[in-house]
């Protein structure tokens, strides 16, 4: 384990694996960089790239400085990017992407590329309405201390099917790690709580490729569609038979012919 200060004085955990361009992995609600799933993603993506996997903060080794923004969230990022030798790639994944996203929008010239899938913004007004009252039910049951019941119904909330929460999920010897993580998911929710930045967007111009899982939920569809339509030359590529936690072996395969071209 390596370690680095955000300007907060944040402690930020990460681990490095690989050789070849410098790629820092950006993950989602819930993930943490010794998680099964992202360590696997990690490892795969290190066979062609060196990997910056590191645990956002309040997470695995991170510490956590109040208040959160998503200004403290965007100094890690660029402790991290400062980390990889100050210029790096960025891969995001769900609300992991609307943070690459942010880093790129500002810190152009310390980004290569970036790399989203499946940006976890509202798609429309109606989706985010829909999404706040999620929220204002998730807060309740955080305040209240029922970690594992909020994790639950924020699973549930974002299209987990009942049967795969307390199957898949309840059953993982990491589940009770999943659920001293749910504070977070307030972090999260913060930085999905919005439509996609297209003004903002529309002014990128670091090379960006946007991918979208072909199973993955309509609203997602809708919102890669929006910042394809935005970012100036972006890439688009829909993932045949992924889903919202797709095959790092196929993911890779995007990284690489987009990243190394």
């Amino acid at each position: 384990m390596k370690t680095t200060k955000s300007k907060d004085g944040t402690t930020l955990a990460y681990d490095v694996y690989g050789n070849g361009p410098p790629l820092i992995f950006v993950t989602g609600a819930t993930c943490f960089r010794q998680f099964e799933p992202v360590l696997q993603d990690a490892k795969v993506f290190a066979e062609q790239f060196t990997v910056y996997n590191y645990d956002r903060r309040g997470r695995g080794d991170s510490t956590n400085t109040l208040p959160f923004s998503i200004e403290r969230e965007m100094e890690d990022m660029e402790a991290m990017i400062d980390a990889a030798g100050g210029k790096a790639n960025l891969y995001g994944h769900s609300s992991g992407a609307i943070l690459a996203l942010e880093a790129g929008m500002r810190f152009g010239s310390k980004v290569s590329k970036l790399a989203l899938y499946d940006p976890a913004y509202a798609h429309n007004q109606a989706d985010l309405n829909e999404f706040e009252e999620l929220s204002q039910e998730l807060y309740t049951l955080l305040d209240r201390g029922k970690n594992d019941e909020a994790l639950s119904h924020f699973l549930e909330g974002i299209g987990t099917p009942k049967e795969v929460i307390d199957g898949m999920f309840r059953q993982s010897p990491q589940w009770a790690a999943m659920v001293a993580l749910a504070p977070t998911l307030a972090y999260d929710i913060m930085l999905a709580s919005n439509l996609p930045p297209i003004a903002d967007a529309s002014r990128l111009t670091i090379p960006t490729h946007i991918m979208v899982g072909e199973e993955s939920p309509a609203s997602m569809h809708e919102v890669v569609k929006q910042l394809n339509d935005a970012i100036p030359h972006a890439e688009y590529s829909t993932l045949p038979g992924q889903d919202h936690m797709p095959d790092p072996n196929v993911v890779l395969q995007i990284l690489t012919s987009f990243f190394k071209q």
